[in-house]
């Protein structure tokens, strides 16, 4: 491919980020099962979340299964615990299966469990406060996922996930007739689909690629209808370090951007940067647009080969406005 024809498709990108941005309008609370669109981890938290064209890793099934496809080791293994806002703990687990060196793509598994603790439930009373309390409960969620990905030539990368998200919100009363009241309990699951697309060029390693996240039909809780947290993301990303005539040995300084179009928020953007020294330690830091309460991200991971099994942890801090902060630990393992 020729560079003219890279240089192309980078001003189509930049076109169409800026028209997704103009087109940017206010869109609140329509969606559930918002668990789906937190980040647990901690690499791509300590890069703003930019994570669209970054492949190698089983977490990409979070972001972009096509991702997937890079992983070349036999088995991969991501395990991440995120502390998020309100004392609710994420905690995820994402796999990666390379069966005859690739030739069969690549396969994963992905999975993410919510804590969000003890809540006092209550109903409504006719006595001086207006409520009583009832029982305390433990609202959970959980989603699995099953994906796969095959490098379709050395640049172009294509996958998907289908997945099965629950969630669990406790027991509520209501009313059936003017006689009779139901217990119900809060329960919901959806099958949810993410696919996308990625393509390395021949111009200084530039990537640009496409994810759609959470595509499913509509569940509901009782008679209330609602959307998963659909998600649509286009991105790009480059070493810095390859424009320099002399690049240092063993070293690059990512940079990745993503622009996005979710369905119950206005557009984003999010941009990242890593810099990696002898493929051992990594420095992070990213920028989150357009986020409420989030802007700018930080952290580092460490890698570590003992017994050809290759150890690695990375750690991300997020200052998160009037909640203080957010800290996301992930442990990788690859066979």
């Amino acid at each position: 491919m020729s560079i003219r024809r890279n240089k192309t498709i980078m001003v189509i990108l930049l076109l169409a980020s800026f028209c997704i941005l103009s087109a940017a309008d206010v869109k609140l609370a329509q969606t559930g099962f918002q668990f789906l669109s937190v980040a647990t981890d901690a690499r791509a938290a300590a890069m703003g979340e930019a994570m669209t064209t970054i492949q190698g890793n089983p977490s990409a099934l979070f972001f972009n299964p096509a991702g997937l496809s890079r992983v070349s080791s036999f088995i991969d293994i991501n395990l991440s615990q995120n502390q998020w806002i309100a004392d609710i703990n994420y905690n995820s687990f994402s796999g990666a299966f390379t069966p005859a060196s690739g030739r069969y793509g690549v396969f994963g598994i992905s999975l993410i469990s919510v804590d969000y603790g003890e809540i006092q439930g209550t109903m409504v009373s006719n006595n001086e406060r207006g409520y009583v309390d009832t029982e305390i409960f433990n609202p959970t969620a959980l989603s699995i996922g099953f994906g796969y990905a095959r490098a379709l030539s050395e640049q172009f990368s294509v996958g998907g996930q289908i997945k099965r998200a629950y969630q669990y919100l406790g027991k509520s009363v209501v009313p059936e007739n003017d006689s009779l009241d139901v217990v119900v309990k809060n329960y919901a699951n959806a099958l949810a689909f993410d696919f996308g697309t990625i393509y390395v060029t021949q111009w200084k390693g530039f990537a640009f690629g496409m994810s759609v996240r959470n595509f499913s039909e509509e569940i509901k809780y009782y008679s209330e209808g609602f959307q998963l947290p659909l998600n649509f993301k286009i991105g790009m990303s480059i070493d810095l370090l390859n424009f320099l005539k002399n690049k240092p040995a063993r070293q690059s300084l990512l940079m990745s951007l993503d622009v996005s179009h979710p369905r119950s928020n206005p557009e984003q953007i999010n941009l990242g940067f890593e810099y990696s020294l002898a493929e051992i330690l990594a420095l992070r830091g990213g920028y989150l647009h357009n986020y409420d309460q989030r802007g700018i991200t930080a952290g580092f991971g460490i890698k570590k080969e003992l017994s050809g099994t290759l150890v690695g942890i990375d750690y991300a801090y997020t200052p998160f406005g009037v909640f203080d902060n957010v800290q996301r630990l992930s442990f990788r393992l690859t066979f």
